[in-house]
């Protein structure tokens, strides 16, 4: 095989192989800072939502290690990350609750606020926003 030939070859397979080993782009899990960073978030949000005298009320008989702990798995599963959805249903969740909305908006601006702190970008803040938006209708007790 002449050394033109030879060379053509070589450059198109090392061609292929570049376009064969693109990697995917990252999840919103991996956006979140994994499970460092999600973990990071929700206790950020918690010691916010700790001292917002609107909503701090909603949460004085709750188990807070286990609140943490539940956040910490929703969100991770909500941004496609490697974690379970085990947990009860939002609507049993927080049935007995009485959240109005209010509440939930109160306790979206913390998160935002968390976020935010966490120096989290705009767009993946969205993101995880659009997604737990879509639990509105069985958290909120119209």
């Amino acid at each position: 095989m002449n050394r033109r030939l030879r060379w053509s070859l070589l450059c198109m397979l090392g061609l292929l192989n570049a376009c064969a080993t693109t990697q995917a782009p990252p999840t919103l899990y991996d956006e979140l800072g994994g499970q460092a960073g999600i973990e990071a978030l929700v206790e950020t949000m918690l010691s916010r939502i700790a001292d917002d005298e609107r909503i701090v009320d909603k949460f004085a008989r709750v188990n807070i290690v286990m609140l943490n702990a539940r956040l910490v798995q929703k969100f991770c599963h909500v941004a496609d990350g490697p974690c379970p959805d085990t947990a009860k249903s939002m609507k049993q969740a927080h049935a007995h609750l009485a959240i109005r909305e209010g509440d939930f908006n109160a306790l979206v601006e913390d998160l935002n606020w968390a976020m935010d702190q966490r120096k989290i970008p705009r767009r993946t803040q969205n993101r995880l926003l659009a997604r737990l938006a879509a639990m509105h209708g069985e958290i909120v007790n119209h």
